[in-house]
């Protein structure tokens, strides 16, 4: 059972085309029930994992899935899902927290170089180095206060902002024409349903011990991220890494969407099986025949 979702109604790929006021929060469900979901959502498992499987044996690429959103859009669920069915030796998860103090000694993209892919496989950034034009933007005093950064430096906060989109372009620029490909999902959540969310956390037990008052304090600043994100994907959207906008008010039709969008960058890569070369195919029909033999002891 399959399905064929239109991605490309989500993808941003130039610079100064997107207005998040423009952008939709929830779209027409992809499944008519909750058996249809599950079915979608095993089918696109399987596709997933058999190319990724492909794409480590042909060990040329490797990729990079950005993850941004604001708190209950559904970051952590959604990976989860997506990455369920995947080998896990193909695949790694990184989580961007707060900068520790032997990070901030180095520069703000230092530690993302760090956890890059290999080649064949797949690493998921929940969170990413976009923290640093998106909150670091929103509260420039993280910038001026702790990030080390020389006064010459932070003079004109404009130029910093522009200078960190330049350099984050480039770097995604640079890992391209290395083979890495990088993918970025903004999940598009509306305030109403995250307030909503939130509230349904704090009123469970199971998710409100890891419930922080400041995420609460952030949501106050709810109009100044949205300006960050406007500018960030702006900024730094591109034809070989594009933003995607999915919106992130319908859970499941969300992470329908996410895995198409994956499966579809996957199918892209030129990715097969290497194929034995003469010399080898007679050694392992000389092993078949060696099993065999064992058989017989």
């Amino acid at each position: 059972m399959s399905i064929k979702i239109n991605t490309q109604q989500f993808k941003i790929e130039k610079n100064n085309d997107f207005e998040i006021s423009k952008a939709n929060t929830k779209v027409k469900k992809n499944y008519s029930s909750d058996i249809e979901y599950e079915a979608f959502s095993l089918d696109y498992k399987n596709q997933i994992d058999e190319l990724q499987s492909k794409m480590y044996a042909h060990n040329r690429y490797g990729l990079i899935l950005i993850f941004q959103a604001m708190d209950a859009a559904g970051k952590d669920g959604t990976i989860k899902h997506v990455i369920s069915g995947v080998n896990p030796h193909g695949i790694r998860i990184e989580n961007f927290k707060r900068p520790s103090e032997n990070e901030l000694d180095h520069d703000f993209l230092w530690r993302s170089n760090l956890l890059t892919p290999k080649r064949g496989t797949i690493t998921i950034f929940n969170r990413s180095y976009y923290e640093e034009v998106l909150v670091a933007k929103v509260h420039p005093e993280i910038v001026t206060k702790f990030q080390k950064i020389p006064n010459e430096q932070i003079q004109n906060m404009n130029d910093l902002w522009e200078d960190r989109y330049k350099d984050i372009s480039n770097l995604e620029k640079y890992l391209h024409r290395n083979g890495i490909h990088v993918l970025k999902f903004f999940l598009n959540i509306s305030k109403k349903e995250q307030g909503e969310r939130l509230i349904e956390r704090i009123n469970d037990p199971t998710k409100n011990w890891k419930f922080e008052e400041g995420d609460i304090k952030e949501r106050g600043f709810w109009n100044d991220y949205m300006a960050a994100y406007e500018d960030a994907i702006n900024q730094t959207s591109s034809e070989n890494s594009p933003w995607y906008i999915v919106p992130a008010d319908d859970k499941k039709n969300m992470r329908l969407i996410v895995s198409q969008i994956i499966l579809e960058k996957l199918q892209s890569l030129d990715i097969y099986y290497p194929k034995p070369n003469p010399e080898r195919t007679k050694i392992l029909e000389g092993l078949i025949q060696t099993i065999k033999d064992q058989d017989k002891e």
